[in-house]
């Protein structure tokens, strides 16, 4: 079982259906969706995404206690955009403004992000690397991905361009 965390401030139906809904519709395992703010045992999920959200929607970072347990999880988590800001954060990294919107080229010899050159970004804020994490993409603007263990992050929407990221994190 797979669990979608949606950071979208309110439970609001275009929220769902731009930053969450696209993400399942990747997904023919059997999910859950949850909001941050509900309760849930992350362990009993074979992975985890964390998913983006709206380009202001930044409460999720007011919330930081809610993500304790990406701290000690040993599944594979995968942050999209707000996602990998939470990862970043909660593991001691700072976030600094960096607004990209639209398609950019990152580079990356990472496994996950070999093929990939083009991909979408929506984002005002980017983060530093966290202490223990190692740095698997770029863009000319700031730091698209990240990795420590089973925990990648990516500050660029693969459900809007690169659905086959999406895939690939379930499949290994």
């Amino acid at each position: 079982m797979i669990l979608i965390i949606s950071l979208c401030t309110k439970k609001h139906p275009v929220f769902f259906d731009e930053f969450v809904k696209p993400i399942a519709d990747c997904i023919t395992e059997p999910h859950e969706v949850a909001h941050y703010t509900e309760k849930f045992d992350s362990e009993k999920y074979s992975k985890i995404i964390l998913c983006g959200t709206a380009l202001k929607d930044d409460e999720y970072l007011k919330h930081l206690d809610k993500f304790e347990w990406l701290k000690d999880t040993k599944k594979p988590v995968l942050g999209i955009c707000a996602g990998m800001q939470v990862i970043a954060r909660v593991n001691g990294a700072e976030i600094h403004e960096a607004k990209e919107i639209g398609f950019t080229n990152i580079s990356s010899d990472h496994v996950l992000l070999k093929n990939t050159k083009e991909v979408y970004c929506l984002h005002h804020l980017a983060v530093e690397c966290p202490k223990g994490f190692k740095k698997i993409a770029e863009s000319d603007i700031c730091l698209q991905s990240i990795q420590k263990d089973k925990i990648i992050g990516l500050l660029f929407h693969p459900e809007v361009n690169n659905k086959h990221l999406i895939r690939t994190f379930i499949e290994q």
